[in-house]
């Protein structure tokens, strides 16, 4: 019997797209194949392959309302935001080959009289990448296009519920003349992805998941020598202190949080706020909130899609249940928005006050459109609840005290510290969380060093 994947859209509930699954003989034939091309493509001058992969960008850029039709078809992000996948996409790409030459020089360790030395950074081999759904260009992008420039050959596996985008990277790498087996995607079920990712053919493993798939990331290639890059969940905090621009704070966090519909490893998830600011800062929330149109993502006046499925929705109504039978209040009315609806992946946002750490929305992730607020009286006691998480991936602090942001975050538990901005990747710089929000680094110059390794070179002139 054929097994075949089938994601099916929040847009309708139909199914969008149906695939027969990848098989072991599929994974023997694409893992020697990539082994194989990656001798050649490894040898390639960056230069050349830095041309050639950056026609690929064109050539994916210039499908750019196909694509964002589809992301809106796949996983329901409003249709006016969906091409800004694409540009955060060429962003990211543009940077990363820009950066390449100096990322990938070799280092000198200085001279010494008789000797020549040099560090030079080399390809690991075949990279595996397993990409999500939430933002599917976005995350797969940070893995493939530097693993690629470096001399790696790619195996990606995509979510089922995105496997269009595995598609169009195959489709802008061919166009753009990339030899056939550097990159090449499977759409593999759960058993056979663990398969791929323990095969000892496969040098490394980007993974971007839950804590859950992390795991059984680091179970799958236990066996190996493949060195596994896992950027998991978050809890992501805010700290709003009572210097901060508070129109600023509100309009941005708001955003934060309820953008994607809050499916975001780094969305805001939880608000801390100076207790002087903190009735204003509440009400400002709520107000923006209200404003905020729930529907068909393919509507362009839509502002707030479904969640990715019914079940994720019904998971998130669970627990803003469980925090107001523990004494919070939540301060959006369902009925507001007449497109939510139970049994549906249509949900309404919502703002849950008199919240605290023993309830789960303040302490499990929640992906999906729910904040908790709290008031602090303190830059410590914010401080100490904002590392009071088994997340670490961003935190971001409002305030107008640059210095003061700097101490407080050097205190912080996490990857990220954000000042008066939240939820956003800078290429520039290196992207990687601490406790279960993961390992490893993607992004900036730090980012090419998960994916080679160092080759010292120590010549003796001769004698």
């Amino acid at each position: 019997m054929t097994h075949t994947l089938k994601t099916i859209s929040p847009v309708d509930g139909r199914i969008y797209v149906e695939r027969a699954l990848d098989t072991a003989a599929g994974i023997d034939r694409a893992l020697d194949a990539a082994r194989t091309a990656q001798r050649s493509w490894s040898q390639v001058p960056l230069a050349a392959r830095c041309e050639v992969l950056s026609k690929a960008v064109d050539a994916f850029v210039a499908k750019a309302d196909d694509i964002a039709a589809e992301i809106t078809w796949q996983m329901g992000r409003p249709i006016r935001h969906a091409p800004g996948e694409v540009r955060g996409f060429e962003e990211r790409a543009r940077h990363m080959l820009a950066l390449a030459p100096e990322a990938l020089a070799a280092l000198n360790p200085g001279d010494k009289a008789g000797f020549r030395r040099r560090i030079k950074r080399v390809p690991l081999g075949v990279v595996a990448v397993v990409a999500p759904w939430n933002y599917p260009y976005l995350t797969a992008v940070n893995a493939v296009l530097p693993a690629l420039i470096a001399g790696n050959t790619v195996v990606l596996k995509h979510s089922h519920q995105t496997p269009l985008c595995a598609e169009r990277f195959l489709e802008a790498f061919a166009g753009a003349g990339v030899p056939a087996g550097v990159f090449q995607y499977l759409h593999l079920s759960h058993d056979d992805t663990a398969r791929l990712m323990g095969d000892a053919r496969i040098a490394s493993v980007c993974f971007t998941g839950s804590v859950a798939g992390g795991r059984a990331v680091v179970a799958a290639t236990a066996a190996g020598f493949a060195t596994a890059g896992l950027e998991l969940g978050g809890k992501d905090p805010a700290y709003v202190r009572a210097d901060a621009n508070l129109a600023h704070a509100i309009e941005t966090l708001t955003d934060g949080a309820f953008y994607n519909a809050g499916q975001s490893c780094c969305g805001i998830k939880r608000i801390y706020v100076a207790q002087s600011r903190y009735q204003e800062f509440v009400a400002g929330v709520v107000d923006l909130t209200k404003q905020y149109r729930l529907g068909s993502p393919l509507d362009p006046e839509t502002t707030l899609g479904p969640v990715v499925r019914t079940a994720a929705a019904e998971a998130i109504r669970a627990q803003v249940r469980d925090a107001v039978n523990r004494g919070a209040r939540a301060l959006i009315e369902e009925s507001w928005f007449a497109a939510s609806a139970p049994g549906t992946p249509y949900l309404a946002p919502q703002v849950l006050v008199g919240v605290d750490h023993s309830m789960a929305i303040m302490r499990e992730e929640t992906f999906g459109p729910a904040i908790g607020i709290m008031a602090v009286e303190s830059d410590e006691q914010a401080l100490g609840l904002m590392n009071d998480s088994d997340f670490g991936l961003t935190a971001a602090i409002f305030s107008q005290d640059a210095a003061r942001a700097e101490a407080l975050g050097d205190a912080l538990e996490t990857g990220t510290v954000f000042l008066n901005r939240c939820d956003y990747l800078d290429p520039a710089l290196a992207w990687t969380g601490v406790k279960n929000s993961g390992r490893g680094c993607t992004l900036s110059r730090v980012g090419f060093e998960q994916l080679t390794r160092p080759k010292s070179y120590h010549f003796k002139d001769s004698p």
